[in-house]
Formats: structure tokens, C-alpha cells, sequence
């Protein structure tokens, strides 16, 4: 696996810093929002990023790799309030908060080391686009299940696309940082 176990390490902990950092600005006021108001705001920042790929220039600076930190992020905060509802008030403290990412985090690994193994890192070969366009239909996807009240009749749930989204937006964040 290259040092694809150190390259994820390293995002995590550039994007959990970040994470962390905020909740000592804001506190965890993520947690009064519903799972389809994750979903349109890393739908926001996918249709920002595929927007700016298709055009090839943007007017507003604010760096790409910014967007799939938020929507790796995000996706972690759905996955939270997935699996502890939705408060009415914020009701984590910032160590609960912490816990409760990093263990996402790890599941998050863990999948992306048995996808790695079956797919031989097919993932260093695709583009950034890519990764992009996956992460909006995983979206789509969501976004259909929820409309669905959450039912799938064969198809993997909602918490399996944001895990998903976790493992594309590292794996766009490690190649920019070998593009730079």
C-alpha cells in the first residue's frame, strides 16, 4: 500500500485539527442538524468543486482542498448524528465530540484498508474529478434514501455513502498534496 497508511493518517489529522479548532470557536452546535441538512451542505461544496472543474478558473480564492476537508467533515458529523440523533441543543462535550470522530475515523480506515486490499489502491490512478463526481452521486444517493424515509430495499444505507465520502475526499486530499 505505498505509505497510503501514513498519507490517510496525516489528512485525518490536518482535517481533525481543523474540526477540533472549531468546536473550541462554536462547540458542537452541529448536532441540532438533521441528516438531508448535512447532505445539501457537503452537497454545496461537491457542486462547488465540480462546478470549478468544469469552468477551469474560480473567482472566489478559497482553496480547493478546503471543500473536501468540509465535506470529509461533515460527513463525519452525519455519521455522529446518525448514530446519536438529533439534539434539540448541543449536548456533546468537546472530549465526546473528539471520541466520538475518532472512532468514526477509524471505521473509516478500516474500510478504506479492505477496499485497498480487494482494489489494489485502484484509487492512486483516478483522477481528482473523480472523486468529485463519486462523492455527488453518493449524495444523490443519500438524498433518495432519506426521501425514502431511510428504507433501501437492496442497496447499502445511508451511513455506508458518508463512509464513502470520508475515504474519496482523503483519497482527493493525498493527491493534491503529490500534485503540489
Amino acid at each position: 500500500m505505498q505509505n497510503t497508511s501514513e498519507q490517510y493518517d496525516s489528512v485525518i489529522n490536518q482535517c481533525r485539527q481543523l474540526f477540533e479548532n472549531k468546536m473550541k470557536d462554536y462547540g458542537p452546535a452541529w448536532r441540532i442538524l438533521r441528516l438531508p441538512s448535512l447532505t445539501d451542505q457537503i452537497f454545496i461544496k461537491a457542486q462547488r468543486l465540480r462546478s470549478i472543474e468544469m469552468k477551469g478558473t474560480q473567482l472566489v480564492a478559497d482553496d480547493l482542498q478546503g471543500e473536501f476537508i468540509g465535506i470529509l467533515n461533515y460527513s463525519l458529523i452525519a455519521l455522529i448524528n446518525l448514530e446519536l440523533g438529533v439534539a434539540d441543543q448541543p449536548d456533546l462535550s468537546d472530549s465526546e465530540a473528539m471520541i466520538a470522530y475518532d472512532k468514526f475515523t477509524a471505521q473509516s480506515k478500516a474500510l478504506m484498508e479492505k477496499k485497498n486490499h480487494d482494489y489494489g489502491e485502484a484509487w492512486r490512478d483516478m483522477r481528482i474529478s473523480s472523486f468529485t463526481d463519486l462523492i455527488l452521486q453518493k449524495l444523490l444517493r443519500i438524498k433518495q434514501i432519506e426521501d425514502n424515509k431511510g428504507k433501501t430495499i437492496v442497496s447499502e444505507g445511508i451511513d455506508a455513502n458518508y463512509f464513502d465520502m470520508v475515504n474519496y475526499s482523503v483519497f482527493a486530499l493525498i493527491q493534491m498534496e503529490e500534485q503540489n
